[in-house]
C-alpha cells in the first residue's frame, strides 16, 4: 500500500507551520514558561481561527470533520515549533471522544471546543497525571471501569513538577457520580481504548517535529561553531552523529504515517500501528536531544540555548500516552495474543 498525503493535507500543514513560525518563537516560548498557567488565551484563539481546535470535531459543531490522516502533519508541524498548548489533550484527543459520547455532552461541548472558547483536559488509566487540567473548562476523567465528565470545581489539583517547564500536569482528586458517568463498561473500555491511541498517535507526530527542529538546531551550530579554523560541522564524529539522528527520524515517520491512517479508518491492528510509531518516534526524539546537546558542547548546558526547548519538549513527550516500555509491552501483547490488541485496563507496572 502507498502512503502519501493530498495537497490539501500539505496545504493545513503549510498553513499552521507558517503561523506558528511568526507567532511560537522560541523568545514566545519563553515568555510562557514564567506566566503562572504556560498557556496564551489570545494565541489559543488565534489557532481556533485556523481551525486547529476543532480539526477532528463534526462539521455540524462547527468543526472541520477531518481524521487524524489529515491532521498528523499538522502534530508534526506543532511539534517543530515547540507549541505548547492543549493541542493534543483538547484537539487530538477530547474532541472525538466527544462526539462518539451519547447524550447532550457533545451538543453542550463541541461548538465551544471547536471555536476556541473550551479547553477539554483528559486523564487515561495509564498514568496519574492530566495535562493542562489547570487551565480546562470541562474533565474527561476515568475511574473504576467508566468515565466521567467533571467540572472544574468538582476536582482538586495537586501541580507536579516536570523536567519540561511547557508541560504543565497535575494529580486529580474527584468524587465520581451516577450525574458525572457518561460511560461504562464495554462502551468505557472502548472510548478509553481510542483515546489512548489518539493521544499516542499526536505525541508520536510531534516527537517527529521535535526531532527535525532538534537536527536542525544541531546543523545551524556545528555549521558556525569553528575549531582548527573550520566548523565542527565538517568533521566526520559529527557528520556521523546527525546522520544516525536522520535515520531514525525517517525510519519512524512513515510507522507514524501508517498509525494515522489505521486510526483514521479503525482499523483492526491499529493499536499495535500506534505504538510501533511511539516508540520509534521517542528513539528518534531521544537520540536526537542527546547528539544536539553534544553537538552544542558546554553551551548546550546553558540555560539561554534554544535546544532546551525541545530537548524538554522530547522527555516530556516521551513520557505523554505511555512510556516506550508500555508500548514495547502492548506490541509484545499484541504478537503473542495472535493480533489480539491490549486494552485500556491492561497496564504494565
Amino acid at each position: 500500500m502507498k502512503f502519501d498525503f493530498s495537497e490539501d493535507q500539505r496545504l493545513l500543514q503549510e498553513t499552521v507551520q507558517e503561523f506558528l513560525n511568526g507567532e511560537c518563537t522560541p523568545e514566545a516560548v519563553r515568555a510562557l514558561w514564567e506566566t503562572e498557567s504556560g498557556r496564551s488565551h489570545d494565541l489559543w484563539k488565534q489557532l481556533a481561527e485556523i481551525g486547529v481546535p476543532g480539526l477532528l470535531v463534526p462539521e455540524a459543531h462547527e468543526g472541520m470533520g477531518l481524521t487524524e490522516a489529515d491532521t498528523v502533519l499538522l502534530q508534526e508541524a506543532v511539534g517543530r515549533a515547540g507549541l505548547a498548548e492543549p493541542v493534543i489533550g483538547t484537539a487530538a484527543v477530547a474532541a472525538p471522544l466527544l462526539a462518539e459520547v451519547s447524550g447532550d455532552l457533545a451538543a453542550r461541548w463541541l461548538k465551544p471546543l471547536a471555536v476556541g472558547e473550551a479547553i477539554v483536559a483528559v486523564g487515561h488509566p495509564i498514568s496519574d497525571l492530566v495535562d493542562d487540567a489547570h487551565v480546562a473548562d470541562l474533565l474527561l476523567l476515568a475511574k473504576d471501569g467508566a468515565l466521567h465528565a467533571v467540572a472544574p470545581g468538582d476536582v482538586t489539583l495537586t501541580p507536579q513538577p516536570s523536567n519540561d517547564p511547557a508541560r504543565r500536569v497535575a494529580t486529580v482528586a474527584w468524587t465520581p457520580s451516577a450525574e458525572t458517568r457518561i460511560a461504562d463498561g464495554a462502551d468505557a473500555a472502548r472510548l478509553l481504548d481510542v483515546a489512548l491511541d489518539r493521544g499516542a498517535l499526536a505525541a508520536a507526530a510531534e516527537l517527529l517535529g521535535v526531532c527535525d527542529r532538534l537536527i536542525a538546531l544541531a546543523v545551524d551550530y556545528t555549521a558556525q561553531r569553528v575549531q582548527f579554523g573550520v566548523p565542527i560541522g565538517s568533521f566526520q564524529a559529527v557528520k556521523h552523529a546527525l546522520a544516525g539522528v536522520k535515520v531514525k527520524l525517517e525510519y519512524a515517520r512513515p510507522l507514524v504515517y501508517r498509525a494515522a491512517d489505521s486510526v483514521a479508518r479503525g482499523l483492526a491492528p491499529r493499536a499495535v500501528h500506534v505504538s510501533m510509531a511511539k516508540v520509534a518516534a521517542s528513539a528518534a526524539a531521544g537520540l536526537a536531544a542527546r547528539v544536539s546537546l553534544q553537538a552544542h558542547g558546554a553551551i548546550g548546558y546553558t540555560w539561554e540555548q534554544d535546544v532546551h526547548i525541545w530537548m524538554r519538549r522530547a522527555w516530556s513527550l516521551d513520557q505523554s500516552y505511555g512510556l516506550p516500555r508500555f508500548h514495547r509491552e502492548r506490541m509484545s501483547a499484541f504478537a503473542l495474543a495472535d493480533g489480539a490488541p491490549l486494552g485500556a485496563g491492561q497496564t504494565f507496572a
